[in-house]
């Protein structure tokens, strides 16, 4: 049975908090007073209402808005696919290089920005604390800032020159244009301040999964810092690596890869942070609201039949054949990641492959009636996992020539990642090193921002008009145009500045 865990449970007492239409207005999530003296449960009321966020990322604000399939759709590994070329034609400009201000993924904008502005008011309970021991008070300040470096790195990476608060807003709630360096700051404070001190624990008890640890912390920073590529901080993380490695409370060794991704597989030792996705409580007509997620519906093939473990979803993000062939024959991941289904067995729809995401796809049982069905499968989302720490580590001391610590090497690093897949030891090379990465996180969100920061971008111009996929990288594609409906909002010395696109 699915589990209503620790803090996140809480998020089925308050409800719905309220959002916006203005990303930067806020509300407080608790009874307290913005600004006022705070008990323990104002605060974890607050905290509670942080969390919520990640369970807004697949459906909210009336938008398709997976934080995986929005990365995935930029890389090489998928299509857009659907219906049509105009069936959720936003996310088929994205998938081209072609978004614009008035078409571009806006429920990610709403999303985080909701997101930031829960984490602000979370900390502001935190400074106005009132009978709360000073462990707990540091562990719920260092989770709420962790939030809001994950919410807020999002949109660093997606639009770069965002606009940047920590504090409640007067009317007209705008806040200053900061640039993406400024903001890459702003990040390392917040993922600092959560992992320095040992005031999160390592690993999180069972009771507590699903809230954040030292090590979610860590593996932030390595994706900020790594993207970033800012050479200064490599030793850093990769000790944060090293850390986490040498700690002994993750492993892939007692995970078989199939079962990361089933609901017995949630919060495994591999399990380093996820969501908690509950199959109730979305519908369509209140996109602020529930615990399931729509992204297994999203991804599966149209009128799936004959299979005993996976139903029938819209046919969006089919995988590339090129992306099927990455694996070596034995390897077990591949069938996993992808699954192949035969032609009779689905409605083959825009840029079909044969071939579908497997991680994430809708399985039979996981989104039990009443209610809209298609929006509330339970499937958790894998934000961070144990082998994305191996493969970093491998990365910064191959590619980034960082010194090894802890007598942790590179060549270990990745024969453990493969021999959870069932292949041998290959070389730990730079050029394996990031087929590696890719053959482990297909699916995962991961490879789009892989290309972009190793500066290996050349692989994503194509031209394959057979796909519907014409498309060319400049650099002006790093960053997505702002939507113009938030333009619109801004006005004097708060005009949000558009990104070149």
């Amino acid at each position: 049975m699915k589990k209503y865990i620790g803090l996140l449970s809480i998020v089925l007492l308050l409800g719905t908090a309220s959002c916006s239409d203005d990303f930067l207005e806020v509300y407080p999530t608790s009874s307290m007073e913005a600004g006022g003296a705070a008990t323990e449960d104002a605060i974890v009321s607050n905290l509670a209402a942080c969390y919520q966020i990640l369970l807004f990322d697949n459906y909210a604000n009336g938008n398709y808005n997976s934080v995986v399939l929005m990365s995935d759709l930029r890389s090489d590994d998928i299509f857009k696919g659907g219906g049509t070329a105009g069936d959720q034609g936003m996310l088929y400009r994205l998938s081209q290089f072609d978004c614009t201000p008035d078409e571009v993924p806006q429920g990610l904008w709403s999303i985080y920005y909701s997101g930031l502005a829960r984490c602000n008011n979370a900390i502001l309970a935190c400074e106005n604390a009132v009978g709360v021991s000073e462990t707990k008070l540091n562990q719920y300040k260092s989770e709420a800032h962790f939030l809001r470096a994950y919410y807020v790195h999002w949109l660093w990476k997606f639009w770069g020159n965002i606009p940047y608060f920590e504090a409640d807003l007067p009317a007209p709630y705008m806040a200053p244009q900061f640039k993406a360096d400024d903001i890459y700051k702003e990040l390392i404070e917040d993922v600092d301040m959560a992992i320095a001190g040992d005031k999160l624990p390592m690993r999180t008890a069972k009771a507590d999964d699903g809230r954040a640890s030292k090590a979610a912390a860590m593996m932030l920073k390595a994706r900020i810092v790594m993207y970033q590529k800012d050479q200064s901080k490599y030793a850093q993380v990769l000790a944060d690596m090293a850390e986490i490695i040498k700690s002994g409370m993750y492993n892939t060794t007692s995970v078989i890869y199939d079962s990361i991704w089933v609901e017995s597989g949630e919060f495994c030792d591999e399990s380093i942070f996820e969501s908690n996705q509950l199959p109730e409580g979305k519908t369509w007509s209140a996109s602020w609201q529930g615990y399931g997620t729509n992204l297994p519906a999203f991804i599966s093939p149209s009128e799936l039949k004959g299979s005993d473990v996976f139903q029938g979803g819209w046919g969006f993000g089919p995988v590339r054949s090129d992306a099927f062939a990455i694996y070596e024959e034995g390897d077990k991941r591949r069938n996993v990641a992808i699954n192949a289904f035969e032609a009779d067995q689905y409605a083959a729809r825009f840029q079909n492959t044969g071939y579908f995401m497997g991680k994430y796809a809708a399985r039979k049982g996981y989104n039990p009636p009443p209610g809209d069905v298609d929006l509330n499968y339970q499937n958790n989302l894998r934000i961070f996992r144990y082998a994305e720490a191996l493969l970093n580590a491998a990365e910064l001391m191959v590619i980034h020539g960082v010194p090894a610590v802890d007598g942790i090497s590179a060549q270990q690093c990745i024969d453990q990642v493969r021999a959870r897949g069932g292949v041998p030891s290959i070389p730990a090379t730079a050029e394996n090193i990031k087929l590696e990465r890719r053959r482990e996180f297909l699916g995962e969100g991961i490879r789009f921002w892989d290309l972009v920061r190793w500066g290996d971008t050349h692989l994503l111009s194509e031209s394959l008009p057979a796909f519907n996929s014409v498309r060319t990288w400049t650099a002006n594609e790093k960053y997505l145009p702002i939507p113009q409906s938030e333009i619109d909002k801004t006005e004097g010395q708060f005009k949000l500045v558009q990104n070149e696109y």
